[in-house]
């Protein structure tokens, strides 16, 4: 069943009904002809739970020397945060505990690993762990990171460029009349399903920049109020999100003042994720969790076009190498990065070319065409992809909450299901074997990544809850 972004208690359809149209042309072949060359195709289609496992990753030192990006532009990313988090600490108070540093706790989930081995009848092997992005501070989102880091980088370029500042100063002097003075002559824009609109919008709000936020149709009304209280103007669009994105590309190159943030290509963006894998390295340090091949790591990656994931997936490769395995999770409805993996076709290939909907109400995962950057910069590097039915999305919500009284919005349990498809799915038991895994996969570590939820209004986190419970298991 899919439940649709404009309720999550009506307008239910059944999930496993094929989505039916006339057959159609894409990139010169059949539907068929794709289905018999890409098996997968069928299953996308049929909007069946499924999972695709990568034949092109290889080991990572390989994958690394022959990488565009490298570990140097990873610290260099760190680095700029570190100079930045004195004024962070000084205009967002939440930040001021951490210094300015915008990072999100790691914790053990013994009761919902539990739960999901009773319900699901399945043994989930080594200890189950949750990163919590949902509680990133300023916007509470995975987008934090590669968003904010992306708005601070342009405001250090234009500061830099008019003799404002030199990378020894204080960077507490952005939050002076006389650098945002310079800032309101620029503008920042971005097309987004809700999360990564409101890392930027808050972000370039308080530097000064004027700030507009092209919002696909499934965005989340409470996050477009939010973002217009904050003085950004929402554009809104009564499409998804490849058309918000298209359309403020189009209008930000008009305006040689507009710096637009392309979720679907920019390296600036995805650096700011990967420093997620640096500061994960040293909390697995103090929480005594040892990653090496004898104890593996398998991360769970909730993905809408792919930034965010494959941002933080390049640095857990970069930082553990191929001790890390890595996972992509997408709705049935919008499983995107998984199709354009699949058959090599990236951005070239949308779900809605094969008549799948890109409805979902995983807001954030409601993504139709994968970035091509991401795709083909990560196809080394990644284990694989899986999808999964909204009803599972809220079921594992109302779950979680009851059982860990963690409380997230249905995009971020994308990654709960990874460790039950790992021991499940055929295809996935099978890369474990071929990656010589089954002696030591009970001394690993399961990593769920939650992305997003803490900001989430009370009623509307509610109305999520009891949609669970009303699939519960």
């Amino acid at each position: 069943m899919a439940i649709t972004e404009n309720s999550v208690n009506t307008d239910i359809t059944n999930n496993n009904d094929v989505l039916t149209c006339e057959t159609s042309m894409v990139n010169g072949k059949t539907w068929e002809q794709w289905e018999r060359e890409f098996p997968i195709i069928g299953e996308i289609r049929a909007l069946r739970e499924t999972g695709w496992v990568n034949p092109d990753k290889i080991p990572c030192k390989k994958a690394l020397s022959e990488c565009e990006l490298t570990m140097d532009d990873v610290r260099d990313a760190s680095d700029r945060l570190e100079r930045f988090a004195p004024y962070l600490a000084k205009v967002f108070p939440e930040t001021a505990a951490t210094g300015g540093i915008l990072e999100s706790p790691l914790r053990e989930i013994p009761q919902m690993k539990a739960e999901l081995e009773q319900k699901e009848g399945t043994r989930i092997p080594g200890k189950l762990w949750i990163k919590l992005d949902s509680q990133l501070p300023i916007s509470g989102s995975i987008k934090a990171r590669g968003g904010i880091y992306e708005v601070l980088k342009t405001a250090e370029d234009i500061a830099i460029r008019h003799g404002l500042l030199r990378i020894e100063d204080d960077y507490r002097a952005f939050d002076s009349e006389k650098f945002r003075k310079v800032l309101s002559q620029y503008s920042i824009a971005v097309g987004s399903t809700g999360n990564l609109g409101l890392s930027i919008g808050i972000m370039s709000a308080q530097l000064g920049f004027r700030v507009m936020v092209h919002m696909s149709a499934d965005a989340r009304q409470w996050k477009k109020d939010m973002l217009r209280s904050k003085g950004v103007t929402v554009k809104e669009y009564e499409s998804d999100y490849s058309i918000a994105v298209r359309e403020g590309r189009k209008i930000a190159e008009q305006d040689p003042y507009c710096h637009f943030v392309d979720d679907e290509n920019s390296q600036t963006l995805f650096l700011g994720y990967s420093v997620a894998a640096l500061r994960l390295k040293k909390q697995f340090q103090e929480a005594g969790i040892v990653v090496d091949q004898k104890h593996p790591l398998f991360a769970y990656l909730p993905c809408g076009v792919g930034g965010g994931p494959g941002g933080v997936a390049f640095g857990l490769k970069q930082v553990f190498g191929d001790a890390v395995h890595c996972f992509f999770a997408e709705p049935t409805h919008s499983c995107c990065m998984m199709l354009g993996m699949a058959t090599n076709q990236n951005q070239d290939v949308s779900v809605q070319d094969f008549g799948v909907d890109n409805l979902t109400a995983a807001d954030g995962l409601a993504v139709g065409r994968a970035s091509g950057f991401v795709g083909r910069l990560m196809r080394p590097f990644m284990s694989g992809c899986y999808s999964l039915t909204d009803e599972r999305l809220f079921r594992m919500l109302a779950t979680l909450a009851d059982c860990e009284d963690i409380w997230l919005e249905p995009s971020a349990l994308a990654g709960m299901y990874g460790p039950v498809m790992l021991t499940k799915f055929p295809a996935f038991r099978e890369y474990i074997k071929k990656e010589g895994l089954e002696g030591v996969i009970t001394e690993g570590t399961q990593l769920v990544w939650a992305t997003g939820g803490s900001m989430v209004p009370e009623e509307e986190m509610k109305q999520y809850y009891q949609t669970g419970k009303r699939f519960f298991y």
